[in-house]
């Protein structure tokens, strides 16, 4: 017979230590089903839900309002960052078009980084300027960037770091003070690093954002986003928001997702292990120009990087430029095997992108070479496959690509400009 001493006073007096990352992603805001005790979260493909009686039900009414599925991956991501239960929403677009909806107004300004996603520059400039509301980019690496920009009518900072897909950091601790000391919300798209590798809460910021598609799901079946806080009369509102435009995530899609999360820290480890050696592998092909991954020792921001995120870990995502320009990168991503030509990131595939034709074809081109995003730079997320067969491809993609093209790197960008396709 086992004998415990669980009953004897002061047994339990001892605090329970802090679940690890992996213990979170697998149990954290989930329980197995009361109604037949499954281990899996159950998926509920149902519209609507019967009431016990008039004004008395068992908390779902109809699922453009809340679903039990959704619910479930809702506790699940605001437990991996120490937060009330997430909002989600059918993609990373429409969760940050709530957040706006929720904080702004006709006449109100928002500051916004200038190396962020192509899909949240089209929605300022194209969307919600026509509803009156006005925008600032600026360069938020330098947070006294940020300080400069702020007006009266300020009422968001909108930053993403690592940059997309520049690499480019922000110090969000320094531009968290700086937007908390003018009493104006911080909000920060997390979906490179996810808050396995970087807590943006704990730094100071008010809101991440994150497009579940990409790492959170991890194997590109799910479009999906949420908006975190710790501020429960924000998500309150975001909530009511969603309600009201119906952008709620599809049951099915929040299923997948809630079972991608908990692998996520050991897909995150492995997306970081591989990139740091992809990266470096690069840095040393002679046919390369630059390569941008904040793993790598001689990263401008290398110090940030180290102080900012988590575990010595730097996400699966860099960017490269190969020499030759925009030729010789044409070349090279039409010339993968292994890497898949795609817009999309974080899945377990490595997946290889144009920036200029795919994620920011709609960005200015006077704003794009401002920040970095020239007509040759390359987009990679690398998989989980065996970093030498990633390296192997695009080596062989590279060498292909200069025979015959000179090896300098004096075509740039000035010299040519290629057509956006339609992809969005």
């Amino acid at each position: 017979m086992c004998h415990s001493t669980f009953d004897e006073p002061g047994a339990f007096d001892e605090p329970a230590p802090t679940p690890g990352p992996c213990t979170t992603a697998i149990h954290g805001g989930l329980a197995p089903d009361p109604e037949t005790g499954a281990l899996v979260t159950p998926l509920v493909q149902s519209t609507t839900y019967v009431n016990e009686a008039v004004g008395l039900s068992k908390g779902h009414a109809y699922s453009r309002v809340s679903n039990p599925t959704v619910s479930a991956l809702e506790a699940q991501l605001g437990a991996i960052e120490d937060a009330p239960p997430a909002v989600c929403f059918v993609t990373g677009l429409a969760a940050e078009t709530a957040l706006f909806l929720a904080l702004l107004r006709q006449g109100d300004h928002a500051v916004l980084g200038d190396a962020i996603y192509g899909g949240t520059v089209r929605l300022f400039r194209q969307v919600l300027s026509g509803l009156g509301v006005e925008s600032t980019f600026v360069d938020s690496s330098d947070p006294e960037n940020v300080r400069h920009a702020l007006r009266p009518n300020t009422r968001l900072v909108f930053i993403e770091s690592p940059a997309n897909p520049t690499m480019k950091l922000t110090d969000i601790a320094a531009v968290a003070r700086i937007a908390r000391g003018a009493g104006v919300p911080l909000a920060v798209d997390n979906t490179f690093l996810t808050p396995v590798i970087q807590r943006p809460l704990d730094l100071g910021a008010d809101v991440c954002v994150y497009s579940t598609t990409k790492h959170i799901e991890g194997h590109s079946t799910a479009i999906g986003g949420s908006v975190v806080s710790r501020d429960e009369a924000l998500l309150e509102r975001v909530r009511f928001i969603r309600k009201c435009t119906g952008g709620i995530q599809a049951a099915f899609q929040a299923w997948l997702t809630v079972r991608g999360v908990k692998t996520l820290p050991l897909r995150l480890r492995q997306h970081s292990e591989n990139a740091l050696k992809v990266a470096r592998a690069l840095r040393a092909n002679p046919h390369v120009a630059a390569v941008n991954y904040p793993g790598l020792d001689d990263f401008p921001q290398r110090e940030l990087a180290e102080r900012q995120h988590r575990g010595g870990l730097h996400g699966g995502l860099l960017s490269f430029e190969v020499a030759g320009g925009t030729e010789a990168a044409v070349r090279v991503l039409n010339g993968v095997r292994l890497c898949s030509l795609v817009e999309h990131l974080g899945s377990v595939e490595t997946l290889i992108t144009h920036p200029v034709t795919m994620t920011h074809a709609d960005v200015p081109r006077e704003q794009r070479l401002a920040v970095g995003i020239t007509d040759g730079l390359i987009r990679l997320s690398v998989g989980l496959e065996e970093p030498e067969d990633v390296i192997a491809d695009l080596e062989r993609a590279i060498a292909e690509a200069h025979r015959g093209v000179p090896g300098g790197c004096a075509a740039r960008e000035e010299e040519s400009e290629v057509t956006p396709c339609v992809i969005r």
